[in-house]
């Protein structure tokens, strides 16, 4: 029995540790920090995490994680309540949600929020800040993302 306490016990410190990561990334190759920009994708990368987030599967559960935190949200009726990271990873889920291909980063303090990467039209550039904002407690959008279609990966 103590064997098996031990086990569950620290199973669930170690997914508690991992869970509590705080990267916000929009795609595995999205820079670490707002600090720096993130490296052009190559059309390959594009492509599959277009087709990723493009996915219905995918849209429905990033929605369905928006709803859960806003619902908790108003639980605690108040956005000073909230856990360090919880706007940050809204954000970035509603991003991803809508510009399925950009390789951006989301960072947030005291609801100002701060979008760095890249996107690869214009029009995704455009549509950050609006979409930031939609995120109950955002009271501020920096957007320090950048244009930068994809680069082919043939080698010339």
């Amino acid at each position: 029995m103590k064997k098996i306490t031990l086990l569950v016990l620290s199973s669930v410190l170690l997914i508690g540790t991992i869970a509590c990561s705080n990267n916000a990334k929009t795609s595995a190759d999205a820079p670490k920090s707002t600090e720096k920009m993130g490296e052009v994708p190559t059309t390959k990368t594009v492509k599959n995490d277009q087709s990723d987030a493009a996915s219905k599967v995918r849209r429905d559960q990033l929605n369905s994680d928006i709803r859960a935190r806003e619902q908790r949200n108003n639980m605690t009726g108040s956005d000073a309540d909230r856990a360090k990271g919880d706007l940050a990873s809204e954000v970035r889920s509603k991003l991803e949600a809508n510009i399925p291909n950009g390789n951006l980063t989301v960072a947030a303090k005291d609801g100002a929020i701060v979008v760095s990467g890249t996107v690869q039209t214009q029009n995704q550039l455009d549509k950050i800040e609006p979409l930031a904002k939609q995120i109950k407690g955002v009271k501020s959008v920096n957007v320090a993302a950048k244009v930068a279609p994809a680069v082919s990966d043939k080698k010339q």
